[in-house]
């Protein structure tokens, strides 16, 4: 049986959301960053973690992602078979992986950022990271603009993508001052994977863990 590893609030709970959308049989645990039981299967003590019963594991969300829309077809997870839907899920993982997530670094470790320990440096880092978040929220906002899902022709289908997307607007609601107000498509997209019964049940279960 693949096995996630996942943390509560990390961008692990997109491949947890594409093994709900899947429906094949999957063990999800719940880790501590750094903890020895992560230590164990990553040695970078980061989530998300897969494993399958043979003992090979994958790090990496965009990766994992991937390997799981590729494993089971049958899901239609992938957006697509030909060679320009498969570079467009590619794009978009990397949006996500290197724009993306790499906008809160500065929001949630600003001490990273600077050499100046006062409140008010990190406040100003900060203040840098919500704007690169904006700027990827726009990108984003304005790529969905007459569609209901990132991948596709259209309104499109959903796919891995979308479940990537998930928790990291998630994170700007929290931590943008105004939240996503300004981004309209982000937010009905929110709305629609929010809303779906497999989403609600994974957010159910990594709170009850």
């Amino acid at each position: 049986m693949t096995t996630l590893y996942y943390a509560l609030g990390a961008c692990s709970l997109a491949p947890h959301i594409v093994l709900e959308w899947i429906g094949a049989p999957y063990e999800a645990v719940k880790v501590q960053y750094g903890s020895k039981e992560l230590l164990a299967v990553n040695p970078a003590g980061a989530v998300p973690t897969l494993r399958e019963d043979d003992g090979w594991l994958l790090t990496q969300a965009g990766a994992i992602l991937e390997y799981l829309a590729e494993k089971h077809p049958e899901a239609g997870l992938s957006g697509g078979d030909t060679l320009r839907e498969k570079a467009e899920a590619h794009r978009w993982s990397s949006f996500f992986t290197s724009d993306m997530h790499a906008a809160f670094w500065p929001i949630f470790l600003p001490q990273r950022y600077t050499t100046d320990s006062s409140e008010a440096a990190k406040k100003d880092v900060v203040a840098a990271g919500q704007k690169l978040v904006q700027k990827q929220l726009g990108i984003l906002n304005d790529h969905l603009e007459g569609r209901d899902w990132i991948l596709g022709e259209g309104r499109g289908k959903r796919s891995v993508i979308d479940a990537y997307a998930f928790p990291m607007i998630r994170w700007a609601v929290k931590v943008l001052p105004d939240g996503i107000t300004a981004f309209p498509n982000v937010q009905a997209l929110l709305d629609r994977i929010a809303d779906d019964p497999a989403v609600q049940k994974v957010l159910a279960a990594e709170a009850a863990a």
